[in-house]
């Protein structure tokens, strides 16, 4: 669980020239499960070894918003990156956060032993199962794109298993 520390003054307010004293606040009373802080990128319970980029994102997205980062900053997606959202991505119900024109689109790579250096678009559920039955640790990391801005995004990695 995560924590932050409360140095309100209000602590030790009766007491002059005393310092704050430190609290300790859990997160959970801060943004209760069901708040919107909690939303998840996708429906269904996250898998052992998930890493989600979420908070990663709306940094990402923050700094577009504010004008520190250009719109050519964070719409770069590469050449092959484009083409493989347009052969083999899945599309998704949401909404680019950029252009808000296009819905985003799901682009899954497989790393693994026995795989090209620069891993393997997933073109269909089937594959990736028959990946998970090999022999070997395999990661797959899932980016999203959007085919008109070139927004891209890696969303979340997680270790392949045949459970």
């Amino acid at each position: 669980m995560l924590y932050r520390i409360d140095i309100s003054s209000e602590s030790n307010a009766n007491i002059p020239g005393s310092l704050p004293r430190q609290r300790v606040i859990s997160v959970a009373t801060l943004c209760p499960v069901g708040s919107s802080r909690h939303a998840t990128v996708r429906t269904g319970e996250t898998r052992p070894g998930e890493v989600d980029y979420r908070l990663a994102r709306g940094a990402r997205l923050t700094a577009f918003r504010t004008g520190r980062l250009s719109r050519m900053e964070v719409c770069d997606a590469q050449t092959e990156l484009m083409r493989n959202a347009n052969a083999c991505g899945k599309a998704t119900r949401r909404k680019c956060p950029v252009c808000e024109h296009r819905h985003l689109v799901d682009v899954t790579y497989v790393f693994g032993p026995r795989l090209p250096r620069s891993g393997r678009c997933i073109t269909s559920t089937r594959e990736l199962v028959t990946l998970a039955e090999r022999v070997g640790k395999f990661e797959a990391y899932v980016v999203e794109v959007c085919t008109e801005c070139r927004w891209n995004h890696l969303t979340r990695a997680y270790p392949l298993s045949a459970s």
